[in-house]
């Protein structure tokens, strides 16, 4: 069983850390990205704020704050 890939567990390689690797950061921007997205994209295509400015930044939004909760934590 050790050789079996551990699902929903992301990694980055390359990073500025000693290990050069991050496992904790992205897997934690995962779940911060699935979560947003299901509460932000419905929310913005059922009020009709889609094709309004405000609409296409909660269309956004999951993505821009999973870059800055992976950027945010360091391993």
């Amino acid at each position: 069983m050790s050789g079996l890939p551990i699902p929903w567990i992301c990694f980055q390689c390359g990073t500025d850390n000693p290990c050069h690797c991050k496992v904790v950061g992205p897997t934690i921007a995962f779940g911060v990205t699935i979560v947003l997205a299901v509460i932000c994209w419905p929310a913005s295509l059922f009020c009709g704020c889609c094709a309004t400015e405000r609409g296409k930044k909660a269309l956004g939004a999951p993505v821009e704050m999973s870059a800055k909760v992976k950027d945010a934590i360091p391993i």
